[in-house]
């Protein structure tokens, strides 16, 4: 029997290796994976994830549980936990300990009651259906070696009416600026990869997998496909990244 394979990057590699090397980069650049974002994206990562959270609306007034998956180092769920009321409480997941980590160390003291961090993977959530009132997932859809097994998850453990949203590079749809993006991203972003973690191949990896995700209209699909209405995506930063969103009704 020929085995299932995935894409790791450009590479073809089999299904079950996929979730081992992705491991192993975020592993790798844990310790400093947020000071690359900054420098990756010029720190336009952080309005990225503000418009998020802006477009998620967490409520000030009554209980919200929320997950926020892929999530480790915390940067999405602290912005929710200030936006939102102190009935508010999320669960960070992530299948990378060494990221749960630093999500720990930096949130301290700072949401005692109102976070936890579990380690698990978004394939397979440790959950009882119908527990969360939405699910966010930023920049760590396109590492999961089963998307759709990702996205018939986030449906099951999302409450009727909870809403299911992500934030996921895509392609740039500027004639002229892809073309910059492009060598930017390939010639550029491993370098800095390099001076700052020591590990160019982790970076250079990442830079493929965003040109190996599928398009937003063609992830809008995948979505509705996961039982998800009222599907969305919007484009930011002139498609450099997108929101997408969707509704369990």
């Amino acid at each position: 029997m020929t085995e299932e394979k995935t894409h790791f990057g450009f590479q073809s590699v089999p299904l079950t290796e996929k979730q081992g090397r992705v491991n192993e980069v975020f592993h790798s650049v844990a310790g400093r994976y947020d000071i690359m974002n900054d420098l990756m994206s010029a720190g336009l990562h952080r309005l990225w994830k503000n418009t998020l959270v802006t477009s998620l609306r967490p409520p000030r007034d009554r209980p919200f549980r929320h997950l926020d998956v892929a999530g480790g180092t915390g940067d999405v769920a602290f912005r929710i936990l200030d936006a939102a009321g102190p009935q508010t409480h999320v669960t960070v997941l992530d299948i990378n300990g060494d990221m749960l980590n630093v999500g720990r160390e930096r949130a301290g003291h700072r949401y005692d009651g109102r976070i936890d961090f579990v380690e698990a993977n978004a394939e397979v959530l440790p959950f009882e259906s119908k527990s969360f009132d939405a699910y966010t997932i930023a920049f760590g859809i396109r590492n999961v070696p089963r998307i759709d097994e990702a996205l018939k998850e986030a449906y099951r453990v999302l409450k009727p009416g909870g809403r299911f949203m992500c934030l996921e590079f895509s392609r740039v749809d500027v004639p002229l600026l892809d073309k910059v993006y492009d060598a930017y991203s390939f010639n550029v972003i491993p370098k800095i990869g390099q001076m700052v973690t020591g590990d160019a191949e982790s970076y250079q990896y990442l830079v493929e997998s965003i040109r190996r995700f599928p398009t937003p209209a063609a992830f809008a699909r995948m979505i509705e496909e996961a039982g998800f209405k009222r599907v969305t995506h919007r484009a930011l930063t002139a498609g450099v990244v997108n929101i997408h969103s969707g509704w369990k009704i």
